[in-house]
This record gives structure tokens, C-alpha cells and sequence, in this order.
């Protein structure tokens, strides 16, 4: 039985979540129909435009992305110090991005005079937008409604387009997260649209490549393309907001399993493996299960099993989901 979402995102857990949404109809989301012929590959760029425009509105970074035909995946991290520190201005005009105003909000923003009951209304209204433009359902909302309209309007025709329940996994620690990202970066890699991650479109490990082969810098904050998360290197003092890999060893990684996943020996492990798997302590084996099979093997919670148990108890399981994957694949 599927849980609330609220037992299923929990920001004092983890700041890190995997989302999937799907499409309900045979209609495509993007790529090409082979019954009819027709090519929807326009719509992936929607999703993109759509992600990258909701970044910049919320309190919410994307850390990595993939566009498939009837679905499309995306990590998110939840910044909650930024929503926290913006101004009522600020939380306004984000909202007025989106959203039309009441007319309420809009005297207060023209200055007008208000009465204590009114003045009460707006700042009632503004700490819910607030809350709003740091909560995953809502950025979710927010691309799959206006996705859905345009796509319905293209198909003449109405109805639901998309699943009504997006899927999301909390994504406990930092194997957890590199394990995901990879699996999402690597999605047409298994689905045998590309050969390699730079060959994949619509990809965040697509965008990264390319961005970094134009920029001669090669620092981690340089080769961040508009909209996504930085990778900002291991763990440190003062450590800026950011991903906690460099990204030359992420790139690295991500090659190696996508060229380990194309070879067609069962269990086939190349000698020449990433020094960063040492660092996350996962074998090799695993890691390559893991970005073959990472949104099948878990459900809901992903992490190594003391981070499991933890997020359990915080959430008020009854039992510990995923735990014996979690000591064979993150131990």
C-alpha cells in the first residue's frame, strides 16, 4: 500500500530526493511513435525549459535530469536556508512568476493602506508561498500541469496526461546519491538510445560534457551549467553549497559504468575502475547493479542501512524498508 507523501519526504531527513513521472496515455511524451509515425521529440525541451525556469524560482536545485519517451526522472535538493532568507518582496514576485496575484497581495505590494486584518491575510498567504516554493509537490505541480495543457493542446484533446502520483525516493547519504545520479544519467545508455553519456540527450551528464569541454577553467564551480547544482568538491571547511564530488571524477565515473553496463559479459568488470568507488566504499559489482537497477531495487528510502534506520525512526516506521539490499549493496 502506497504511503502519504509526507512518510515519504521528510526535509530533516535528507535534503535529496529521486522523482519519476510518468505518462498514462499511449501518446508519447517525447521521441518518435513508431505506429503513427509522428515525432514528439519538441516536448523534451519543454521538460527542460520547464525544470530549469522552476529553479530559479524555487528554493529547490536540480541536481541531475533525464528526458525519456513516456517518462522523465530528476534529483532535487531542497534548500530551505534560501526559502528562509528571502524577503516578503522577494517571495512575491517569485509567486507572481507563477501565479496570479489576489487582489490583497497586490495593494500591499502597490502600498496601499491596509486594515490589521488584511495586513494579518498577506502575511498568512506569504509564509504558505513560502513553504510552497521549497516543497517538492509543488515544483513537481508545477512542471507536469503547464507539460500537460501544452501536450493536450497539441493532441486535440483533454484528459489526464500523466500519472497522478509522482514516485520519489529519499536519498539518505552520499552513496545513495552518487549511485541514483548515475542511474539517471545513464538512463539512455540502458535503454540503448546512446552508446555513450555524451552521445544522450536531454541528460544532465550531457549538458555537464558539453559545458565543460567549452570551458578551459576546469574548476567545479566554472563547469556548472545554468540551472543545475555545482559539484564542489569532497567534504571540507567552509564548504560552499553544492555537490560533495569534483566533477572531473564524476564524468570519470559515469563513463566507466556506462562502457562496463555495454559489455556483454555477465558480471564484466573493468580492471581500470574509478578511484572515487574506493572513496564511497562500494564495490565495483554493486555499483554496476546499482545504475542498472536503482529505481527497481528500492522503494521510497535509499541509503547505507545505519542511514536507514535512522530515517525510520525519525519518520515513525514500524519496520525498516530496503534494509537487506541496502548491507549487500552499500556495505
Amino acid at each position: 500500500m502506497p504511503k502519504p507523501r509526507k512518510a515519504l519526504i521528510s526535509l530533516e531527513t535528507t535534503p535529496y530526493y529521486h522523482c519519476v513521472s510518468r505518462c498514462v496515455r499511449r501518446a508519447f511524451l517525447c521521441g518518435l511513435d513508431t505506429l503513427t509515425g509522428r515525432s514528439y521529440e519538441h516536448r523534451r525541451q519543454w521538460i527542460v525549459d520547464r525544470m530549469k525556469q522552476l529553479a530559479d524560482l524555487f528554493a529547490i536545485d536540480i541536481c541531475a535530469y533525464s528526458v525519456l519517451s513516456n517518462h522523465y526522472h530528476v534529483i532535487l535538493h531542497v534548500d530551505t536556508e534560501r526559502a528562509a532568507g528571502w524577503s516578503e518582496q522577494a517571495v512575491i514576485e517569485r509567486w507572481e512568476r507563477l501565479f496570479s496575484l489576489p487582489v490583497i497581495v497586490q495593494r500591499y505590494k502597490a502600498r496601499e493602506a491596509l486594515t490589521r486584518a488584511e495586513r494579518e491575510a498577506v502575511s498568512e498567504l506569504l509564509n504558505k508561498w513560502r513553504e510552497r516554493l521549497h516543497d517538492i509537490s509543488w515544483f513537481m505541480r508545477c512542471i507536469n500541469e503547464p507539460i500537460a495543457r501544452q501536450a493536450n493542446q497539441e493532441d486535440g484533446c483533454t484528459g489526464r496526461y500523466w500519472e497522478g502520483r509522482y514516485k520519489s525516493q529519499a536519498l539518505l547519504d552520499e552513496k545513495a546519491l552518487a549511485a541514483c545520479m548515475a542511474y539517471v544519467d545513464l538512463n539512455p545508455v540502458r535503454a540503448g538510445l546512446a552508446e555513450t553519456p555524451e552521445q544522450s540527450e536531454y541528460t544532465s551528464i550531457a549538458e555537464r560534457i558539453r559545458h565543460f569541454k567549452r570551458d578551459h577553467n576546469h574548476t567545479d564551480e566554472a563547469d556548472t551549467p545554468t540551472g543545475l547544482y555545482p559539484f564542489v568538491g569532497y567534504p571540507r571547511q567552509e564548504m560552499p553549497k553544492g555537490l560533495a564530488l569534483r566533477l572531473k571524477d564524476y564524468l570519470e565515473l559515469v563513463d566507466w559504468t556506462g562502457r562496463a553496463m555495454l559489455e556483454n559479459k555477465r558480471g564484466y568488470i573493468p580492471d581500470n575502475q574509478p578511484p572515487i568507488l574506493e572513496r564511497l566504499q562500494i564495490d565495483p559489482r554493486h555499483w554496476i547493479y546499482l545504475a542498472q537497477h536503482f529505481e527497481s531495487k528500492f522503494k521510497g528510502l535509499v541509503g547505507a542501512s545505519y542511514t536507514l534506520k535512522a530515517a525510520c525512526r525519525r519518520l515513525g516506521y514500524q519496520r525498516t524498508p530496503n534494509l537487506r539490499a541496502s548491507k549487500q549493496l552499500f556495505a
